[in-house]
């Protein structure tokens, strides 16, 4: 990617389309769990895959240029899909249908600090103070968040969020190796490739969690969910998060994902009537803290030989 400031006017569109995916990705919890209410997770996912790679698939047969990944990179999409689609949203889906949308939309408030220390383990960059401070805030707020209830009355509610916890796992490697593909072949590409092989990796499924005719006889609001998923946050936020990705560091992408936890739990609060308890609340603030310590400590390259480091996120 390249080191040349955007100007202010072109810094602007990239912030604001990140606006416009904090909002998306904070339904996303809200639109899948009332899904779920009257279809299974893989239900749920699978009908997602299936109509956001239709739409991806139109959307490349339009686009001027390759059709086709290049040969070399066909290990890598085959990658960027098991993690976008069996990994992550499996993981993402039936964790959610466990724990509460505030509870998931907190954990993935990790995601900046996941990318940060996958830097540090490949060793394009070096630890500060500031940035092991807050390491230690983050994960004192997700002790808070799985444990502030006890673990008798949680039990159920633990068992999502570490399923929630894999799922930002994935999403760290999908963002970590994702980010040098959408700078060589565009955000548009680099999504579309991804996300078409998730789905091709989702079909083994279809014979046991498609459910046509539960999915046509479902309410028109879990209906409207499902799309909600499909089509915003598999195809508009995706391709948002990678064209921000390829115009700026990771570290001022992922500041905004460290909104999706308010608004999460306010929509949450007011559709939902999920209560904002106090571990919520005082986990929430420790996680949001620890992650924007992280992404706003001043990390240095490593000191190696200039053409010696591997192409990093910052």
């Amino acid at each position: 990617m390249s080191s040349t400031p955007l100007s202010p006017a072109a810094l602007g569109r990239v912030y604001a389309a990140l606006l416009v995916q904090v909002l998306i990705s904070a339904g996303t919890y809200l639109a899948g769990k009332r899904a779920m209410e009257e279809l299974p997770p893989s239900t749920t996912i699978l009908w997602r895959f299936l109509l956001s790679g239709a739409v991806f698939a139109l959307l490349l047969a339009f686009t001027p240029g390759p059709k086709l990944p290049p040969r070399a990179e066909w290990r890598r999409v085959l990658w960027l899909g098991l993690l976008a689609g069996p990994v992550n949203q499996l993981l993402f889906f039936n964790g959610l249908a466990r724990t509460p949308a505030a509870h998931g939309a907190l954990l993935y408030a990790l995601t900046p600090l996941g990318v940060y220390l996958t830097s540090l383990l490949r060793g394009q960059e070096r630890a500060s103070a500031r940035a092991l401070a807050g390491i230690i805030t983050a994960f004192a707020g997700v002790a808070v968040l799985l444990l502030g209830r006890g673990l008798a009355s949680a039990q159920g509610s633990l068992g999502g969020d570490l399923l929630i916890l894999g799922a930002v796992v994935a999403w760290v490697l999908y963002t970590t190796e994702g980010r040098p593909f959408a700078s060589s072949h565009g955000p548009i590409r680099a999504t579309a490739w991804s996300m078409l092989a998730a789905t091709v990796l989702m079909l083994p499924m279809a014979p046991f969690a498609l459910r046509p005719v539960e999915t046509l006889n479902a309410s028109l609001t879990a209906q409207a969910c499902v799309l909600y998923v499909a089509l915003l946050t598999s195809v508009v936020a995706y391709l948002i998060w990678y064209y921000a990705l390829s115009k700026v560091p990771a570290s001022k992408v992922a500041i905004f994902s460290n909104l999706q936890p308010v608004a999460t739990a306010i929509a949450a609060w007011a559709l939902l009537d999920e209560a904002l308890h106090g571990a919520l609340a005082v986990g929430g603030v420790l996680v949001i803290a620890g992650v924007r310590l992280t992404q706003g400590a001043s990390v240095q390259p490593p000191a190696t030989p200039a053409g010696s480091q591997g192409r990093g996120v910052r």
